[in-house]
């Protein structure tokens, strides 16, 4: 740890605080845990989307009703990971993105009346809104995106990915 210069005898409390990982005191009531690290955070939230299938199944397969249901989830996802990053965090924004993404993909559906190619053409804008936001995190922290979720990166970021 580095010492404040403008309290040679002391430390940065920024500099102490890094290096608690928690503190509890039991007899006063007060507890305390430390944030967790962005690209934990982030990496959670990457993780959970390798799981749903709404952002990569092939459109012949899909229940319009169960993405709706998916898109619910991931937009609960994505509001949880936002409150749990500092203010300031760089991953903030392509979230807010994502989950504005999910909030217009579930606003058509509740006005779509038409034929089935709405719902791909709306499933389909909503896969690359996520596939262009997971590819900037990926590449902002560090992170291998597995599995079929691989599969909704834009080409321009396939590089970057596979470079780091």
């Amino acid at each position: 740890m580095k010492r404040d210069p403008k309290h040679p005898l002391g430390y940065k409390f920024s500099e102490i605080a890094s290096h608690i990982t928690g503190l509890s005191i039991p007899m006063f009531g007060i507890s305390w845990q430390a944030p967790e690290a962005e690209r934990t955070i982030v990496r959670s939230v990457l993780i959970f989307l390798e799981d749903r299938r709404a952002l990569y199944n092939p459109f012949a397969i899909e229940i319009e009703h169960e993405v709706a249901n998916s898109v619910l989830e991931i937009r609960r996802e994505l509001t949880d990971a936002i409150q749990r990053l500092p203010e300031k965090s760089a991953a903030i924004p392509p979230l807010q993105a994502m989950r504005a993404a999910c909030r217009e993909y579930l606003d058509n559906t509740h006005q779509r009346y038409g034929p089935h190619f709405a719902f791909m053409a709306d499933l389909g804008r909503l896969r690359m809104i996520f596939g262009y936001h997971i590819a900037r995190l990926a590449v902002m922290y560090g992170i291998d995106i597995d599995g079929e979720l691989a599969s909704i990166i834009p080409p321009e970021y396939t590089q970057d990915l596979n470079n780091d």
